[in-house]
């Protein structure tokens, strides 16, 4: 039996809710208004958006969760109900590990939307089963991403060589890591 993460996290001003399969065109809303903001740093988000694509994502979104492959979230600005943003949890980073994944709306940065997201995936991902480690993966030149590991008391792990996919990006992609043995002294 594969063990999930909870439906709905809540992170301060936020919460973090798993996708139903109803949220394509609050998604795709989101996309569009957001295209200059995602583009240097998202390579998904280098063609024109359709509702199609984003009932897509949602779709394998939801198969992934059941898997148990990534547990993908939508973030409900708690004041407005708004779909302000994605984030999740992804199994690509070999045994005992996920990583997260976060985009926050431009209308919504510098709230400490992502950092928050950022820290109840951390906590939610340390409640699955015989995982050690959480990683944030992000492009060097990506300064702002890079905040939410630091903030969040992530060691830099490395820099390593990684292909360029999207117009922002230097190469230099920066691995974040958190123990779960850290995050707990830390939480607690």
């Amino acid at each position: 039996m594969t063990v999930r993460p909870p439906a709905e996290l809540v992170a301060g001003p936020l919460t973090l809710v798993a996708f139903t399969g109803s949220e394509a065109p609050a998604l795709h809303r989101a996309v569009v208004e957001n295209l200059g903001h995602l583009r240097p740093w998202m390579p998904w988000a280098a063609g024109e958006p359709t509702e199609t694509a984003q009932a897509d994502y949602i779709a394998l979104s939801l198969q992934a969760w059941e898997s148990g492959a990534a547990f993908g979230y939508w973030l409900r600005e708690d004041v407005s109900g708004d779909l302000v943003g994605c984030a999740g949890l992804h199994h690509r980073v070999g045994p005992g590990a996920i990583e997260i994944g976060y985009w926050v709306s431009a209308s919504r940065v510098r709230r400490g939307y992502a950092t928050e997201s950022a820290r109840a995936l951390t906590t939610a991902a340390f409640g699955l089963p015989g995982m050690e480690r959480v990683e944030i993966h992000c492009d060097e030149a990506n300064v702002a991403s890079a905040g939410v590991p630091r903030r969040l008391g992530y060691r830099l792990d490395r820099v390593q060589d990684a292909e360029i996919e999207a117009p922002g990006e230097s190469g230099p992609e920066m691995v974040w890591v958190m123990a779960a043995a850290d995050w707990l002294t830390a939480s607690s």
